[in-house]
């Protein structure tokens, strides 16, 4: 048996090793004494004893594989599911949330808290895939979102909710503090280096909204949306915030 730091680990079949040397002392004597009919039945159940004891430590060794195969497919089980839900809330190009999974979140933050919603679209990005291709558009789009992760507050969550068009989460922001937020990362993406075949540079229109508690998604979106276009219309390039701000719901029976 294998020993550990306290000692020999228990036997699980201590109690029958030691019957079966009491049997075989007891049969011993009785050979010794006499070849008679106790002594072959006391040796033919010893016999049936000791297969009965090998296969039993058989059908426990196998026991603790089948626990042990148990476990591997139930980490492995655990594993998928965690692959399968990161893959239903993910957006597979850039890893951040799909639209489906920011809208969830927004409304979540909703139920309890105040936050703000920056809406940006890179500018002119159809010219960008019809002059150098999708694989190129792709790198750019990388190249936004790895902007955005090295700007945005550890609270916050970036959504991509369009083909060039994403949405970050800033809970617990307000006005000015998201419109910060969104002129850093206007700044962040013009002075990124995409490297385009034309060295022209890459540039994004924001559109900023603050709305209270118990406001919902569709609400602050459709504000931050028009101070999205506004940007836009205005040359692009530019933070704009929503000229109004969504009334408190949470009072609203």
């Amino acid at each position: 048996m294998a020993s550990t730091a306290t000692g020999p680990a228990p036997d699980l079949f201590d109690a029958e090793n030691q019957t079966l040397l009491a049997a075989r002392a007891a049969h011993s004597a009785c050979a010794s004494a006499a070849q008679d009919a106790c002594a072959q039945t006391l040796g033919e159940l010893i016999l049936a004893y000791e297969r009965l004891l090998r296969e039993t430590r058989r059908l426990v060794r196998r026991s603790d594989r089948a626990e042990l195969e148990m476990n591997q497919m139930n980490t492995r089980l655990q594993d998928l599911a965690a692959e399968l839900e990161h893959r239903a809330n993910h957006d597979p190009l850039t890893g951040v949330l799909n639209r489906a999974a920011i809208i969830e979140r927004v409304n979540r933050h909703f139920v309890r808290e105040d936050l703000a919603l920056v809406v940006l679209d890179i500018d002119h990005f159809k010219r960008i895939n019809d002059s150098f291709g999708h694989p190129t558009g792709d790198r750019v789009i990388l190249g936004v979102v790895a902007c955005l992760k090295a700007v945005v507050p550890a609270t916050a969550q970036i959504g991509r909710v369009g083909g060039e068009e994403f949405t970050v989460v800033l809970p617990r922001h307000g006005g000015a503090e998201s419109e910060h937020v969104a002129q850093e990362l206007r700044r962040a993406i013009e002075t990124h280096g995409f490297d385009l075949p034309d060295g022209s540079g890459v540039t994004a229109s924001f559109g900023v909204c603050w709305a209270p508690a118990g406001s919902d998604f569709d609400g602050a979106y459709g504000l931050a949306d028009e101070a999205l276009y506004v940007a836009k219309r205005g040359g692009r390039n530019q933070v704009r915030m929503a000229a109004t701000t969504l009334p408190s719901l949470e009072h609203v029976v």
